[in-house]
């Protein structure tokens, strides 16, 4: 089965973002399938005839390569060479598990630090086979990754209604956000703007170090706020990647967990390699605590969806009872969960 060009040219963004190459690396097929897409197809093939594919703003001498294979009916040498070098399996084991999820419930678009558009967010998590995905772009006072005001967030709703009545009834994109927790535990935009989304991500990003029994109180009363459904990647800490390594936050595990277990909220397995959040030994006292789980990819390019193997993996092998991760749960029961009572 031959590929077209454009595909062919997302297919390679994608097997570099879930490989972890450079963001400069999937720029550019990125940039070049946008090209395409804003040129009709006889002038793509008329300029593959003429070789002027380079004259394109956006079109290098790779992505050209590419282009001019997949227009012949060949796979593309770079696409054959990725498949056969980071196609496969990103872990070993998880399967079950991730044969049993239906969706995705922390991703980043380009409204914050995201790296692509929402629309190819969509597209990436339609073609893994999700039912939903849940948009979860930061709040205001993450001011470093372009947090949404609530004007911001506003208009970003109704470009979310607008891909959901483009895509039809096979997939659902949901409202959602990742909120920061406040110093005092509150959630970092208006409950009224809160209360019009489907799904709602709380995560601490500030004064990570702060001291145990505040960080304790911090996050027992976000995870108790009613419009709190996930408690995104609790420790903070960072194991690997080019951000360097960072220590995990204290506090008191068995607290925290008893609250999230006592008002539902879920915990996040976050799948991200550099954050494996929390670790294993949390883990394992969170599931004892008796947590909701959500397995989630905080993925901020459209490979990156393809992270949640990893936490699929890790669930898997603690133990997690799928049964109590709600992304596994069909749309409406997880709506019915994440409505705030």
């Amino acid at each position: 089965m031959t590929i077209e060009p454009v595909d062919a040219l997302r297919r390679i963004a994608f097997l570099l973002e879930r490989s972890r190459a450079s963001t400069y690396r999937v720029k550019a097929y990125r940039q070049a399938a946008d090209t395409l897409l804003a040129i009709p197809e006889a002038e793509v093939r008329e300029r593959v005839r003429k070789g002027t594919l380079k004259q394109l703003e956006g079109i290098g001498p790779s992505t050209a390569a590419v282009i001019e294979q997949a227009a012949a009916g060949r796979d593309p040498d770079k696409l054959t060479e990725l498949e056969s070098t980071v196609g496969g399996p990103l872990v070993e084991g998880g399967e079950q598990v991730r044969d049993q999820l239906r969706g995705d419930l922390h991703s980043h678009s380009d409204w914050s630090d995201g790296g692509s558009p929402i629309q190819e967010m969509v597209a990436s998590a339609m073609e893994l086979g999700h039912d939903y995905l849940a948009l979860t772009d930061h709040s205001p006072r993450l001011t470093v990754a372009n947090g949404l005001t609530a004007a911001r967030l506003s208009q970003q709703l109704k470009v979310v209604d607008a891909i959901n009545a483009a895509v039809g009834e096979d997939f659902r994109l949901l409202k959602a956000i990742e909120v920061d927790i406040l110093d005092d535990g509150s959630l970092d935009q208006t409950d009224e703007l809160l209360d019009q989304l489907d799904v709602r991500v709380a995560s601490v990003h500030s004064k990570l170090k702060m001291e145990s029994a505040a960080m304790t109180r911090r996050m027992v009363t976000a995870v108790r706020n009613p419009r709190t459904n996930v408690l995104g990647h609790c420790t903070g800490r960072l194991v690997t990647g080019d951000r360097g390594k960072r220590a995990q936050s204290t506090f008191d595990a068995s607290a925290v967990f008893a609250a999230c277990a006592e008002s539902n909220t879920a915990v996040e397995i976050n799948s991200r390699p550099e954050r494996s959040d929390p670790p294993d030994d949390l883990l394992t006292l969170a599931i004892e605590s008796g947590c909701l789980f959500a397995i989630n990819t905080d993925a901020h390019a459209p490979g990156q969806l393809d992270f949640q193997a990893y936490g699929c993996e890790r669930a898997e092998r603690l133990g997690v009872p799928v049964e109590r991760v709600v992304n596994s749960w069909p749309l409406d029961q997880l709506l019915d969960w994440a409505t705030p009572s």
